[in-house]
């Protein structure tokens, strides 16, 4: 059998012709398959003429895979790919947690700014009247977990508050519920009236003066005290005590979120505590009094008096709010280098716990004080 006979039947038995150098006939299998007698001799005379050739024969180029050189060039570029989205998508989700991280801060934060913004600005609020609640000429029976005795119904002291410390902690604020900052007390008549509950307190406010008193069980017609001036309306009275918490659930949770607490009058009457906002950290308050030369002066809550006559809590025009709210859980590769100032408070940074921090702050003038 010549050359050209065997590579033709090679052919027909559908093999691979390669033919690698001059005088040198190479046969691999393959999976291609001879489509007709005048392709095959138009190919097996292309190969028996590269015999006196250094060029390779091959088949048809469709009909062949791929060399290792373009399997591995097209590898690096799908790897390369790969990479690009890789770094695009954490990238994109870094991003996603940061955006997500500033908005929980900025919700929680204004939020509570606003709360203690509002309850300020009614502040020392009696209804109709200027005056000092008279003596309760009836009786009130001692409010449930209160912080003093005639603490929650004192609403000749529309506002109070205490300096980075928990004066209440065998009372109304116990240690393990209290976490660090500013105690805020804020006291004054409901802006609505509303009918009168069961054991609940209000105060009965006429041109010349105002009482706090219990409504009965049931309530009764007419309610004492009576008042002869008239006109005469009652008001819900609301006393509420603010403070940071290191927890917003309960003291077992666990990881703690600490949180903006308020202790606020329900009936019974009880304080009742209630969580106002997630994630805030510390609270500091400063009290602003005019001064000889009607100038405004802040002061922190240890610097004012209560003992002289009269107090010079009385004469609170101005608070000076400042809080500090953190991200509801830690970012990884975050670093905060921020140090924090809340008017006399400084914080220094903690760029290992990976929480993302901001300070919000307000001046609230107060209007009934």
């Amino acid at each position: 059998m010549t050359i050209k006979q065997s590579i033709k039947a090679t052919l027909n038995k559908s093999v691979h012709v390669e033919l690698v150098e001059t005088d040198t006939l190479q046969i691999n299998d393959s999976q291609m398959t001879s489509t007709g007698s005048a392709r095959t001799e138009g190919l097996v005379q292309h190969c028996l003429n590269a015999l006196h050739s250094p060029v390779v024969c091959y088949a048809p180029r469709g009909e062949r895979g791929f060399t290792i050189v373009e399997f591995m060039v097209a590898s690096t570029i799908a790897l390369l790919i790969l990479i690009s989205v890789s770094a695009m998508f954490v990238t994109s989700l870094s991003s996603e947690i940061t955006i997500a991280s500033a908005s929980e801060i900025s919700t929680n934060g204004r939020y509570a700014i606003e709360i203690l913004r509002r309850d300020l600005l009614h502040a020392g609020y009696r209804g109709l009247t200027w005056a000092p609640p008279s003596i309760p000429t009836t009786t009130i029976g001692a409010v449930t977990g209160d912080c003093a005795t005639g603490f929650s119904i004192n609403l000749s002291q529309g506002v109070w508050g205490s300096n980075d410390a928990n004066p209440f902690s065998a009372t109304c604020i116990p240690s393990a519920n209290y976490s660090t900052g500013d105690v805020l007390v804020v006291r004054h008549a409901a802006l609505t009236i509303t009918p009168l509950e069961p054991n609940k307190l209000y105060v009965r406010s006429a041109y010349e003066r105002g009482e706090v008193f219990m409504a009965s069980s049931p309530p009764s017609s007419p309610q004492p005290p009576l008042f002869t001036q008239t006109p005469n309306v009652d008001y819900a009275l609301e006393s509420t005590v603010y403070y940071v918490s290191p927890f917003s659930s309960s003291v077992t949770e666990n990881p703690r979120i600490p949180g903006l607490y308020r202790l606020a009058l329900s009936a019974g009457p009880a304080l009742t505590p209630t969580l106002m906002a997630s994630n805030v950290e510390d609270m500091q308050i400063q009290y602003g009094r005019f001064t000889t030369d009607l100038n405004t002066q802040f002061y922190n809550a240890d610097s004012i008096s209560a003992t002289v006559t009269p107090s010079q809590w009385n004469d609170v025009s101005t608070v000076r709010v400042w809080i500090l709210v953190r991200a509801t859980k830690p970012e990884p590769g975050y670093r905060n280098t921020t140090t924090f100032t809340l008017g006399d408070k400084t914080i220094p940074p903690n760029p290992d716990d990976h929480y993302r921090r901001e300070v919000f702050s307000t001046v609230i003038r107060l209007r009934n004080m």
